[in-house]
């Protein structure tokens, strides 16, 4: 079978809601990352044939063709085509499935898979509450799924609570997931392990190259004197993702590719998995399909050096921890969306820089990505560092 290779994998830091990069344009900022992509491969923008970017909440800024205009913002040529894509809090992981899914199929040689989200500029839900506001339509979940599902909506925080329960983690224990996040980010700051798969963005004359939702100074005690996102919860806003804009990318391309333009590859991909379940309590799924991925490479969980599992609330990687037997010291070792924050549509190949290039800092092998989405999907991507 043909392979798919990554040439390279950047990601922007990440910025607080209304924080550093609130005045960058989305499409400027995914810019960057396109741009940071072709120059850092030494590869002629024209030879990209195409931009697969996802982004969540498209509307505002983040409508009309949002990829498209992250390409007319870039030095890519005007020749270069694009498309946005979403899949939710998986959407870029998917694009670079989609990516390394057209490499291996022949069809294209040179393609980047990209993420953009500016929480900040174009709010999560905005693409719905608008609607709402003004009185169009009765929302995207049909009364046919409502009667199916026995609920009146979708909601991540009622899953997060549910996952917490069905594997009894109380508040303490997410709280000390949480702390455990800060610290470790902190640490791979003062280290420089994210040096290499940043991308700086410019404000006020200054170049920022630094994730500025790190809590350096996160106490026990801090977090847990957060409030509850619910009465008799478990969730509060510290033991869950953080607000973020940032934007993200991969440059995915084929062997060919790869003599063609003189290209030293990073990282293969091994296998690419996406299933889908319950969409009640939705943030579950990524243990199954790890569980398929796994089947799928011949592999067993003791293979993989290093794991990144989206903290989108605590309790979410706690739980894939417990069902897959993984070790805890390979998990989200430079800190996960607790501490570095959740750009939603950039978050799948944030994770995929951050992976790649914390299997080559340690001279490991194999690494596996997965993250919960909306509705109840989630993706897996298994890579091996070059």
């Amino acid at each position: 079978m043909a392979e798919a290779y990554i040439v390279e994998a950047v990601r922007t830091p990440g910025g607080k809601r209304k924080g550093q990069f609130a005045d960058w344009h989305p499409a400027d900022m995914a810019a960057e990352v396109l741009n940071a992509l072709v120059d850092r491969a030494g590869v002629d923008p024209a030879a990209v044939e195409d931009v697969i970017l996802g982004c969540v909440t498209q509307a505002g800024e983040q409508a009309f063709a949002f990829a498209r205009n992250a390409v007319l913002a870039s030095k890519l040529p005007e020749s270069v085509p694009a498309v946005t894509i979403d899949r939710q809090c998986g959407s870029s992981q998917q694009a670079v499935q989609f990516a390394a899914q057209a490499v291996m199929s022949g069809t294209q040689d040179v393609v980047i898979a990209a993420g953009a989200e500016s929480m900040t500029r174009v709010p999560m839900f905005t693409n719905l509450s608008l609607h709402a506001k003004e009185g169009i339509g009765v929302g995207p979940v049909s009364e046919r799924i409502r009667s199916r599902y026995g609920v009146t909506e979708f909601s991540q925080f009622t899953g997060a609570e549910a996952i917490a329960r069905k594997y009894g983690f109380d508040r303490e224990t997410l709280d000390r997931f949480a702390l455990e996040s800060h610290r470790k980010a902190a640490a791979a700051t003062s280290a420089g392990a994210f040096g290499k798969e940043i991308v700086p963005l410019e404000v006020d004359g200054t170049l920022r190259t630094a994730d500025e939702g790190i809590r350096g100074d996160a106490t026990l005690e801090g977090i847990g004197s957060v409030k509850l996102l619910q009465e008799g919860g478990v969730i509060s806003a510290a033991n869950a993702s953080q607000i973020c804009d940032g934007a993200s990318g991969a440059l995915i391309v084929s062997e060919r590719a790869l003599k063609q333009y003189g290209l030293t590859p990073i990282a293969r991909i091994v296998n690419m998995t996406v299933t889908a379940g319950d969409p009640v309590i939705m943030l579950e799924e990524p243990i199954p399909a790890t569980q398929k991925a796994l089947a799928r490479a011949g592999m067993k969980i003791e293979d993989i050096d290093l794991y990144e599992v989206n903290e989108a609330f605590a309790p979410v990687p706690l739980a894939w921890l417990q069902a897959t037997g993984a070790d805890p010291a390979k998990l989200n070792v430079n800190g996960g969306a607790i501490a570095l924050g959740h750009p939603l549509g950039a978050s799948g190949t944030k994770l995929m820089a951050t992976l790649i290039h914390a299997l080559k800092a340690r001279g490991k092998r194999y690494g596996l990505q997965t993250m919960c989405e909306g509705g109840g999907i989630a993706n897996v991507t298994i890579l091996e560092a070059l």
